[in-house]
């Protein structure tokens, strides 16, 4: 440990069994001084404890300290401290880390540059939704060749009850469902949950969890096992085909990796982006507000979700057909459903 903690921090109450975040205030010795040094060691100090990824991400969190400290003085204005924090944490190379301060958020997006878009949203449009699709709450639907289409495109825009029935009112008796979750970078876990729970009439273990407790590399919660229900209201029993790409991310990596275990769903498309630890917020000295992540999710047999869950079946959108107006990762979609 670098420096003796005196911090102020938002420790999170994990509920692992619903990845559902309540906070409550924790105090460790008197409020410290909020000057650039205090603000740097704290954050640094509450990650080094906390941050579950280190081990998976070959990150040297003590050599990473050498690195940025140097640039820390007692004259640093708060755009300077605000530089240094946001680069040291983009080390972290983690969509699920930043800092808020009162005049600019970091953010780290690497989780989809450099990857092909496998999306077209005018194609979508156009193509496929049409002028006459149905809007139910945040899913916007159409019937494709005995099909139903959905695209949802955030996991922070919440449904009812009503909406999810309404849906699956509309599927009964079509040969299949496309959900499509390209380019939803996230949101609420609880609205994938109950998403993917639409689609099973079994409890299934989908991954296991556990969460960084303390303060050495290795000090984790025992694994627990994550499951999805069946839905205790209207379901479609048919078949059902996730589309996905580098821009799934977070609540929807974890919506593609229930997905993945419910037999009757397929994933096609693209990776998803990953996202596979839940953050906890903190704040340091000067009020600012920063995040990052504190749990692992694996697998069933072992694998890390945090750089994305893979697609059953990889089909990457063909420029050629897009030129044509075809999304062909729809088109596979539907030829895998009414074939």
């Amino acid at each position: 440990m670098r420096k003796t903690k005196s911090i102020q921090y938002i420790l999170p109450l994990l509920l692992i069994f619903s990845l559902i975040i309540s906070c409550e205030q924790a105090f460790i010795g008197p409020d410290p001084e909020n000057t650039p040094e205090n603000n740097f060691n704290s954050m640094w100090n509450v990650i080094d404890e906390r941050y579950s990824y280190f081990e998976l991400k070959g990150i040297d969190w003590d050599s990473i300290y050498d690195e940025y400290s140097i640039r820390i003085h007692k004259e640093l204005n708060d755009q300077g401290l605000f530089n240094v924090l946001a680069d040291m944490l983009f080390e972290l190379h983690d969509g699920h880390v930043n800092l808020t301060s009162d005049f600019n958020r970091s953010r780290n997006w690497e989780w989809f540059q450099n990857y092909p878009n496998n999306f077209n949203q005018k194609i979508i449009d156009h193509h496929y939704l049409g002028k006459d699709y149905f809007v139910t709450g945040p899913f916007h639907n159409q019937i494709i060749d005995s099909v139903l289409y959905v695209q949802y495109s955030s996991f922070s825009s919440n449904y009812s009850d009503k909406n999810l029935d309404e849906l699956m009112e509309r599927a009964h008796g079509l040969k299949g469902v496309i959900i499509d979750v390209r380019n939803n970078g996230g949101g609420k876990f609880q609205n994938a949950y109950k998403l993917a729970a639409c689609f099973t009439n079994q409890s299934t273990v989908y991954a296991n969890e556990r969460t960084k407790i303390g303060t050495e590399g290795d000090d984790f919660s025992p694994w627990v096992e994550l499951r999805v229900n069946p839905r205790n209201g209207k379901q479609f029993k048919g078949n059902v085909v996730v589309l996905c790409n580098r821009k799934s991310y977070s609540a929807t990596t974890f919506f593609a990796q229930m997905m993945k275990h419910i037999p009757n769903a397929t994933l096609i498309g693209d990776q998803t982006g990953g996202g596979g630890g839940v953050p906890a917020f903190f704040e340091l000295p000067n009020g600012w507000f920063y995040r990052f992540s504190v749990t692992q999710t694996i697998t069933p047999h072992g694998q890390h979700i945090e750089n994305g869950v893979p697609a059953d079946i990889k089909v990457m959108l063909d420029k050629t057909d897009e030129s044509k107006g075809i999304d062909t990762i729809i088109e596979a979609a539907l030829n895998m459903l009414t074939e």
